[in-house]
């Protein structure tokens, strides 16, 4: 069982605090895995498991436990004559109807410390933040890294680990056992269905099932181009399909809670203000759309640059797309005031594809650091501008 120790390291602080842990994610990206994996850091303190009290509310082992009422009573039973520390473990949380009130009332009732997993982005968007109000802590868990696929398969070549990475994404069971592709796709594709069906079309109640997954295909075959409602409703009217700008940013925000889709704005270098149009959407994990859509491979230059989108929101930094007049800038990823700027480009094998990834970013007009990522071999930098390896980025410390 890989350590994860990126996410360990953001835990660790606030084990044993009267705060609460939440860690969100896409389904199967390892959320239940870092339960266990704190549950270990536990008993490396010397805590016993008699103390932990675990609940996965997916679970037909837990179907008796259906309502705040029967948990909270299952959890007051537990605790029943330990005069000590109780550690709960909730995964999946958001099956539970009225959890947060739960959750509130273990925080009062209980000297617990308390750890919870859900599908769900918005987790903390509603009642939680009301009721805790700053006593609890978000980690967002995303499938593995470039980094830990290559920490998973230490025999295999850098190369042929990322081509293997390149193609099916980081969803950590794909790297557990030996699968054929066709084993590779219907594991993928179980995982899509899974979230199309109880993630978003029965949470939101969508009645056009067939027109949402044939706009969601769109989003998924069109990753890290710029987003269009007008361009999906022509294309549809040209079927003699209706459908409005608020229906299709509706389908965004529900596949973006369900930790599927990104939307990420456009952001004016020169004035700093984000941009209500063109936005770019990207993938949590690339490897679904190999699984749905195909051609991850042909299409290298757009997962090449969701890939690196993705590893920088692992690496805690807010990200936009940059628009300096009629140059556009891949990402600004800042954090704690500070700035750094990408250009992703698949190689560069022509002077043009050189000026182009070079050329907008000697148009920024300050200091922050300027890169340039692909999977050239050899080192292009150049004025100051930064070449690295594609690769040998995604590996490096975040």
């Amino acid at each position: 069982m890989i350590k994860r120790e990126s996410y360990m390291k953001q835990i660790r602080p606030f084990i044993g605090q009267n705060i609460v842990k939440v860690l969100t994610g896409i389904r199967r990206c390892g959320k239940s895995v870092m339960l266990k994996l704190i549950q270990e850091e536990l008993l490396s303190q010397g805590i016993s498991d008699t103390d932990f009290l675990s609940i996965n509310f997916e679970s037909k082992a837990t179907a008796h436990i259906h309502s705040t009422d029967s948990t909270y009573t299952y959890i007051k039973n537990f605790s029943k004559d330990k005069n000590r520390k109780i550690y709960l473990f909730f995964d999946e949380i958001q099956e539970l109807a009225g959890w947060e009130t739960l959750v509130n009332s273990c925080m009062i009732d209980f000297d617990c410390d308390i750890y919870i997993t859900g599908s769900n982005a918005k987790l903390l968007s509603g009642e939680l933040a009301t009721y805790l109000a700053g006593r609890y802590v978000k980690i967002n868990v995303y499938p593995f890294s470039f980094q830990e696929v290559m920490a998973i398969l230490p025999d295999t070549s850098e190369t042929e680990a990322f081509q293997t990475y390149l193609r099916w994404g980081g969803m950590p069971f794909l790297y557990q056992f030996p699968m054929n592709d066709n084993s590779k796709i219907q594991y993928l594709s179980d995982i899509y269905d899974s979230i199309i069906l109880k993630d978003i079309v029965t949470r939101n109640n969508i009645r056009d099932v067939e027109q949402f997954q044939r706009i969601l295909l769109y989003f998924i075959s069109n990753i890290g181009n710029t987003f269009s409602s007008s361009t999906i409703i022509k294309y549809l009217k040209s079927e003699n399909r209706k459908i409005s700008s608020e229906t299709i940013y509706n389908y965004i925000e529900y596949c973006r809670s369900a930790c599927l889709l990104h939307l990420v704005s456009r952001q004016d270098i020169v004035g700093k203000k984000i941009l209500q149009f063109q936005e770019k959407i990207y993938l949590t994990d690339h490897g679904i759309r190999e699984a749905i859509y195909g051609n991850n491979t042909r299409d290298i230059g757009q997962i090449l640059e969701n890939i690196v989108y993705i590893e920088l929101l692992r690496r805690g930094y807010k990200v936009t797309v940059g628009k300096n007049e009629n140059l556009e800038v891949d990402f600004v990823a800042q954090t704690n005031g500070q700035k750094i700027y990408y250009q992703v480009a698949y190689l560069l094998a022509s002077e043009e594809t050189i000026e182009r990834e070079f050329g907008a970013l000697r148009r920024i007009d300050d200091n922050y650091p300027k890169y340039v990522l692909s999977l050239d071999e050899f080192d292009m930098s150049r004025d100051g501008y930064i070449h690295l390896n594609l690769r040998k980025f995604l590996l490096q410390e975040s």
